[in-house]
């Protein structure tokens, strides 16, 4: 009886010793999710400011803007994309939804793609579904090496597409969505659409004095253009890592639960053994009371 006991003793410990760790988790995640959303949130005004930029650079170009190459219509082109998965699991089907959703959108377009891997997990699925994986990148520890990661992934895609001014570049990551975990999305980077192009056109400059572009038309398009990569991959980066938080939030909240449920289940064990033992001794006790008391009289 006695080793039941001790053995249940060390079972509690050890769930308890687990709930720790997953409250931990689960605190980690609650907070990081924050993190990245306030990042994107921030990013607001910068992409205003770049889209103000377009507008002003667009309409002194004027219509041959949608004729130059990030512009270009083309359907069999060097066909590129980046991929933002996980590097760690206990994420539910976080690798897995994303990892689909670009193997579908991939196969449907023209070409043989090449792909960069954005999380140790997310390469296998890619790799696995026979695709090119050209690259690996390390998910980010922080908001702060976001910065990095995508600064790396610019220079891999234009290395990788040089010398094809027709590229086209995807990106897919897992977004945040209200009322669900996540959702896997897909949006072409390069070239860049057309329609987008003659919105941007129609903002109106917020001042009476219009801008005037200080350096070449091709400078001033190819800056902005890098400005609007950065804040797509930025972007897409931190939705991508909240949704793992989220991802991994949830899979702690099931976690807990069950260790919730083991813990009164082992504990109920406990308490009923530890009665009998007790009960036992108490009757041990008092059958050799009464046997004393018989042998005395």
């Amino acid at each position: 009886m006695s080793d039941s006991v001790a053995s249940l003793r060390r079972k509690i410990d050890n769930a308890g010793d687990l709930q720790s760790v997953v409250r931990t988790m689960k605190a980690l995640a609650a907070s990081s999710i924050g993190q990245y959303e306030a990042s994107v949130l921030a990013l607001a005004d910068y992409a205003r400011a770049l889209e103000m930029g377009f507008g002003a650079t667009f309409r002194e170009i004027g219509p041959a803007a949608g004729t130059s190459e990030p512009f270009r219509k083309s359907v069999d082109g060097d066909l590129s994309a980046v991929v933002f998965g996980s590097d760690q699991g206990l994420v539910g089907q976080f690798n897995e939804a994303v990892a689909d959703h670009a193997i579908t959108a991939l196969k449907a377009l023209p070409g043989k793609p090449q792909v960069w891997a954005v999380g140790e997990r997310v390469r296998w699925l890619l790799a696995d579904a026979g695709l090119d994986v050209k690259g690996l990148f390390a998910v980010p520890a922080s908001v702060e090496s976001i910065t990095q990661l995508v600064g790396e992934i610019q220079l891999a895609v234009e290395t990788g597409t040089a010398g094809a001014p027709s590229a086209r570049v995807y990106v897919f990551h897992n977004q945040p969505r209200p009322g669900a975990l996540y959702e896997p999305i897909g949006k072409q980077l390069l070239p860049l659409d057309d329609k987008w192009r003659t919105d941007l056109v129609k903002i109106n400059w917020p001042t009476p004095i219009l801008p005037e572009l200080l350096c070449s038309r091709t400078a001033t398009l190819a800056a902005l253009i890098s400005g609007h990569l950065f804040i797509t991959l930025f972007k897409a980066c931190a939705e991508s890592l909240a949704s793992e938080n989220a991802s991994r939030l949830a899979a702690m909240q099931r976690a807990e639960k069950n260790i919730d449920e083991l813990l009164e289940t082992l504990q109920s064990k406990f308490h009923s053994l530890r009665q009998s033992g007790i009960d036992e001794e108490l009757f041990d006790v008092v059958s050799g009371f009464e046997a004393l008391s018989g042998t005395s009289c």
